[in-house]
């Protein structure tokens, strides 16, 4: 069902339109739409693709427009046929080897003219066995193609689209370029867009799953003129599957499917190809090797014997060339070990059961071992090494100005949306009643009532969640830790409450004891909001905003000790401002001032003249936080030989302030030389970025296809890279490295395309997945040895017995139970072995 109004009239005249021919011949030669729109003028994209902003595009116009772009679908990917996986896991030499010791047998028995069961028996036993393990390596190989399935997930169902001068609710396929789009709070992008109209005061997009950005990213309607620009510098595109948080606006369509910023992270995943694993080479090498003395032992058996092959009791030249080549035969069988691949299976799936009670779920087997050698983990910032979710950390507050300007500063713990945590003062020292303070008092009022967030409680996650921005949700939990006035009788009444009445009590205590009057909205040019309410014959306007903007229109302040209000004079401001400079520079906070106004009673609408004469009552400034267990164990990778590179969308100074606050990078006397943006290093000489990689710390500014540039470049130098992530724009790089890790509370793309799963989120569980990786290798080295010394005594035992002339001493199908059960159940006791206490102070093996 369509619901169709008809658009408003354009005040605007309509732009010059291009001449058909020219377009059509513009059009075809731009099959991958306009990738520069970010760069054009509204009325250059609008004139690109022939479309009025009053009337959007004509019947006919989207007809010949879904011909040149196509559907606004990511295409379906070719599947591998299951016969070609299959017979991919017989694409090893030592296997190739006993296939052809198979049919060799077969044959032979066929020639002597042994019929049934005797003449399948030994090529059955061998093709049984390479079975077993093909079908471990088609369920491994098959689980990696979900990634792209995935992705589809975060592509829009409908869209609210203009075409022949009316809004029509349309499937979000049916876009083609030069469709007009309006988006508001809460809607799926459903391509990438270029702005074409603002429709509220500002537009915000949280497009984390596509950058890593951490806070939700403002959009405009001018060109970006900078050079090489990444996502994040893009500010007039909307992408596509990235969500509106904030505000309205009209867009025009100029990418659609596989021509997206989603379909190029497509694209990256489908052109990266499994990687072997370090195990896989090292035994690909000892295959090798082994071949080569198997085909060396068998071709001197044959020489040798060459004279016994007349020997009356083989029964003429033909039979004994036949039993010397059955010599040969079980030599080869008897040298390759075929319970290998079934023993280092069983120790890999050891280790995936010690590493699950460790919440490191491992979805690729091979990937256990891998992780041992690991040499460089590049990590994601965002969601991995922080916890995803902005909390407010410091609180600035005018104490008293008896004696000059004091200002009481204040630390806020918790670092997640859980209402949980303390206020301390600047000694340290615990607020046991914060509400008390007549400035946090109306720092938690002003912050549950200026606010269009929702923060709630999820049962079947078990975790607390958002809607709306960040920074007004990390004031709602602000407010829940500052708590109520009149508690302090019985402070422990909040913690009797269950998670769901918890999550919002003290921010609905507060909207109840206020009615919502009048609102005016953010916009750019104020950078602020302010909010009026009524409350018992009392009106008062709540503001929150930019600090410069908030003091520059308070005239009076609040102060502390005694509830008092006074005027703010120059010396309080210059004080005031030069805080705000340590918290957004040094500290890289994102700060907001708070401030409110008594309003003359019973006004029922506010003004941008009413925005002055304003109490400041305080200051806030918030980060997204690390997680707490995040040092010991990037410090324990250190002291293991791990070198760590935090990857990140974020800015510069804000990652390396972070950097600076996990305290894992003390050693660094600054960033210079460690610390590079996407563009710096592009710029860089190939010479000059080999020498950075070697020193690099942190990578910021980085869009996905950076991520996956990173990690080929570092496997280029011979490290073994694993990199860690949770979002969509992660999933390339996760696929390209040698072992990629997602966290459990991830996107499921990144899950897809990852190796392991960090069920727990916790950076510190990689620390134990090495250790155990470490182990597996000392065990999977130690059982081979063991093998290895066992099958030589049997080749040793043939081939003696063949040179001597001795009769036949063991058949092949002996050889393989032997190789099977009597070798193998003792090579797999040894993958029980438990970890040297020491193994996470060894250099990585390379």
């Amino acid at each position: 069902m369509q619901i169709k109004t008809t658009a408003s009239p354009r005040s605007s005249p309509s732009p010059p339109r291009l001449d058909r021919t020219v377009v059509e011949r513009i059009l075809p030669s731009a099959r991958s739409s306009m990738e520069d729109a970010y760069a054009r003028s509204v009325s250059e994209v609008l004139e690109f693709f022939e479309v009025d902003p009053s009337k959007g595009l004509s019947d006919s116009q989207v007809a010949r427009h879904a011909r040149l772009f196509g559907k606004n679908v990511l295409p379906e990917e070719e599947r591998t046929s299951f016969w070609k996986l299959v017979l991919k896991q017989f694409d090893d030499l030592l296997v190739k080897i006993l296939i052809a010791a198979a049919l060799v047998s077969f044959v032979l028995a066929l020639v002597n003219g042994e019929t049934g069961l005797t003449a399948f028996l030994e090529p059955s036993v061998i093709l049984m066995i390479l079975a077993a393990n093909a079908a471990v390596g088609v369920i491994t190989e098959t689980n990696a193609e979900k990634a792209l399935e995935e992705l589809r997930a975060y592509q829009a169902d409908v869209a609210t689209v203009l075409r022949n001068g009316c809004f029509s609710i349309l499937p979000a396929t049916e876009l083609v370029p030069g469709d007009i789009v309006e988006v508001s709070v809460g809607c799926k992008v459903p391509a990438d867009l270029r702005m074409v109209e603002m429709l509220s005061n500002q537009l915000r997009v949280d497009q984390a799953i596509l950058t890593g950005e951490s806070c939700s990213v403002e959009k405009e309607l001018v060109c970006a003129v900078t050079t090489n620009a990444v996502y994040q510098d893009k500010t007039n595109i909307l992408f596509s599957g990235t969500v509106v948080v904030s505000g309205r606006a009209r867009a025009i369509v100029v990418g659609v499917g596989a021509n997206t910023a989603m379909g190029s992270i497509r694209d990256s995943m489908l052109q990266t190809g499994d990687e072997a694993t370090p195990l896989k080479k090292k035994l690909d090498e000892f295959g090798t090797f082994l071949a080569k003395v198997i085909a060396g032992i068998c071709v001197l058996v044959w020489v040798v014997n060459i004279g016994h092959f007349r020997d009356p009791a083989h029964g003429g030249f033909l039979q004994g060339a036949i039993h010397y080549f059955k010599i040969a035969v079980a030599l080869a069988v008897a040298a390759i070990p075929e319970g290998l691949p079934a023993v280092v299976t069983t120790c890999l799936a050891l280790g995936t059961k010690r590493m699950a009670r460790l919440n490191a779920i491992v979805r690729s087997l091979p990937s256990v071992e891998t992780l041992g050698c690991t040499t460089v983990i590049c990590s994601d910032k965002t969601g991995t090494l922080t916890t995803n979710m902005m909390s407010v950390s410091k609180i600035c507050v005018v104490h008293s100005v008896h004696h000059g300007a004091m200002l009481a500063e204040y630390s806020v713990s918790g670092t997640t949306y859980a209402p949980e945590g303390f206020i301390f003062d600047n000694r340290g020292m615990k607020l046991e009643f914060p509400a008390q303070h007549p400035c946090l008092l109306q720092i938690a009022m002003c912050s549950a009532l200026c606010n269009e967030s929702v923060l709630q409680y999820n049962p079947d996650k078990g975790d607390y969640e958002k809607i709306g921005e960040s920074t007004e949700v990390a004031l709602r939990v602000l407010a829940e830790k500052v708590g109520l006035p009149g508690f302090d009788s019985m402070p422990s009444a909040l913690n009797v409450l269950s998670k769901h009445e918890r999550a919002s009590y003290c921010n609905h205590y507060w909207e109840n004891q206020f009615k919502k009057v009048s609102v005016l909205e953010f916009s750019r040019d104020r950078k602020m909001m302010s909010v009026l309410y009524s409350r018992k014959n009392m009106e008062v306007m709540f503001s929150k905003g930019a600090p410069e903007s908030i003091i520059s229109r308070c005239t009076s302040i609040l102060c502390n000790d005694d509830s008092s209000t006074v005027p703010l004079t120059t010396n309080i401001q210059a004080e005031l401002e030069a805080r705000l400079h340590s918290f957004a520079g040094k500290e890289t906070l994102r700060c907001l001032a708070l401030a409110l106004k008594r309003m003359p009673l019973g006004q029922q609408t506010l003004s941008l003249d009413d925005e002055k004469d304003l109490t400041f009552i305080g200051m806030v400034g918030m980060l997204d936080p690390p997680r707490e267990e995040v040092k010991n164990a990037m410090l324990s990778c250190m002291s293991a030989g791990i070198r760590v590179i935090v990857v990140t969308g974020d800015n510069k100074s804000t990652a390396e302030s972070l950097c600076r606050k996990i305290g894992a990078f003390d050693h660094l006397v600054d960033f210079s030389g460690h610390s590079y943006t996407a563009s710096e290093f592009e710029k860089l000489s190939a010479l000059q970025q080999t020498l950075a990689l070697q020193r690099m710390a942190l990578f910021t500014r980085v869009e996905p296809s950076h991520k996956r540039m990173l990690v080929e470049a570092l496997q280029h130098q011979n490290e073994v890279v694993a990199m860690t992530g949770d979002g969509v724009n992660d999933a390339p790089a996760l696929k390209k490295a040698d072992i990629g890790i997602a966290m459990g509370s991830g996107t499921a793309v990144a899950k897809s395309a990852s190796d392991m799963v960090l069920a727990d989120d916790n950076f510190a569980s990689i620390v134990a997945a090495v250790a155990e990786g470490r182990a597996i290798y000392n065990n999977t080295k130690q059982f081979i040895r063991y093998m290895i010394s066992s099958n030589i005594g049997e080749v040793v035992c043939i081939f003696v017995a063949a040179v001597l002339g001795i009769p036949d001493t063991l058949a092949p199908v002996q050889l393989l139970w032997v190789n099977l059960v009597t070798d193998g159940l003792p090579a797999t006791a040894i993958g029980f072995n438990k970890q040297d206490s020491d193994v996470m102070r060894a250099k990585p093996r390379w």
